[in-house]
């Protein structure tokens, strides 16, 4: 209407005018300029709404596919996790000390070696120890042949006192010194004892098996029972503890998963990467005040040494398991102003946006209680790009599915 409107008028001006004027030509240009301007506006103004006409979606035509990653919501059992940090203790630590004095003549054991019960790690000069069971030994002998004599003479006393050539005094005599004798020779029998004992002390064995640690003393030196050093420290490294605080708040969690049988404990690295798995030991018999955290312990084997006391792991306790719930990683939840969202993808590829509810979210997985269903395709990466209603190009997710992912750090 516009352009018919300024086609009218530019044939009124013709007539008006004469045909060769200048005037006339001026005119005539000046109409043309304005209808090509009142041209371009009535594109610009009516182009848009010609192209997002009803029935053609705006993704569709000519828009470019932006490429994201994507990956299927599923169902899966996923793992509840308590997460903290523990540090790795040995089941037992001994410091190797003598119980007796002497010179320590050879070592048999070298720094960072594994030891069994019962080796022999020191030698300490047995000479005197070997000199007083010695004597210990002739002591009893004494005693034995004195023991011998006195139980003749009683016995001769005996027959005698029957007759009345020996009084009842002499008799009772008799009998004490036997009593006493056979005292001396168990006495005797304890200082072979308590000497064999001290020459078994100058080999000194390891009490347990496990790794010695550096030497703390070197051969040629002297010992004594009273030191408070020690030779060397072994440490029990299978099987092997992990000590760890967590909040008073988990306690109940704990103990009722305790209640149903193992708990499963998960020992990690900084990375992430599973160094051991182990069960739940021991629960500490009070909370810490100061720090609102209880200790707990748990035991893991190691024949492999994985773990190393005072080694720093991070802790996963497993303490429930949700059953065949929709689950997807948690890069798939976006936050906005009215509240979860996912950006969910048709089978045409456009995007919408779909509101969700988190049951539970940790550092790799969301359990959704609805909003989501299973087989549906969910961004997983690249949302910073796209918005409802954008064309995608599909990725798969390089990573594992939510069914075969652990639920960490709750």
């Amino acid at each position: 209407m516009l352009a018919k409107s300024w086609a009218a008028c530019y044939r009124l001006s013709l007539l008006d005018e004469a045909p060769n004027s200048a005037l006339g030509r001026m005119r005539r240009w000046s109409v043309i300029l304005l209808l090509l301007l009142a041209g371009g506006g009535l594109a610009y103004f009516v182009g848009p709404w010609l192209r997002l006409s009803p029935g053609a979606p705006a993704a569709s035509r000519g828009a470019v596919a932006i490429p994201v990653i994507v990956t299927d919501v599923r169902r899966a059992d996923v793992p509840i996790f308590l997460t903290g940090l523990g540090i790795v203790q040995a089941l037992n630590s001994v410091l190797v000390k003598s119980r007796v004095d002497g010179q320590i003549m050879k070592i048999h054991f070298s720094e960072g070696q594994d030891v069994h019960a019962g080796d022999v790690l020191v030698e300490i000069d047995p000479r005197p120890y070997q000199a007083a069971l010695n004597q210990a030994q002739a002591n009893k002998l004494k005693d034995q042949a004195l023991l011998e004599n006195a139980r003749l003479d009683l016995n001769r006393s005996t027959r005698l006192a029957v007759s009345g050539t020996v009084s009842s005094q002499q008799l009772d005599t008799a009998r004490a010194l036997v009593k006493q004798l056979e005292a001396s020779v168990e006495s005797g029998q304890a200082m072979i004892d308590n000497a064999q004992a001290n020459l078994d002390y100058s080999r000194i064995r390891s009490p347990l098996d496990g790794r010695a640690g550096t030497r703390l003393i070197d051969a040629g030196n002297m010992v004594k029972a009273t030191d408070t050093g020690g030779i060397v420290i072994i440490n029990q490294l299978d099987p092997i503890y992990v000590t760890f605080p967590l909040p008073s708040d988990s306690l109940l969690a704990i103990r009722a998963a305790k209640e149903q049988g193992d708990v499963k404990v998960t020992a990690q690295d900084s990375s992430g990467k599973v160094l051991a798995v182990g069960k739940l030991a021991v629960i500490d018999n009070q909370i810490n005040p100061n720090t609102a955290t209880i200790n707990f312990k748990a035991v893991f084997d190691n024949a492999t040494h994985v773990l190393w006391p005072g080694q720093f792991v991070n802790v996963r306790v497993e303490v429930d398991t949700r059953r065949d719930v929709v689950a997807v990683p948690i890069t798939v939840v976006q936050q906005g102003p009215s509240g979860p969202f996912a950006f969910v993808v048709g089978p045409d590829r456009i995007v919408q946006k779909r509101m969700i509810k988190v049951a539970v979210m940790n550092k790799t997985t969301a359990v959704i209680d609805f909003g989501l269903a299973p087989g549906e395709r969910v961004v997983t990466d690249g949302q910073y790009r796209i918005q409802a209603g954008s064309l995608v190009d599909l990725v798969r997710d390089p990573t594992e599915t939510p069914s075969q992912k652990s639920a960490e750090g709750f």
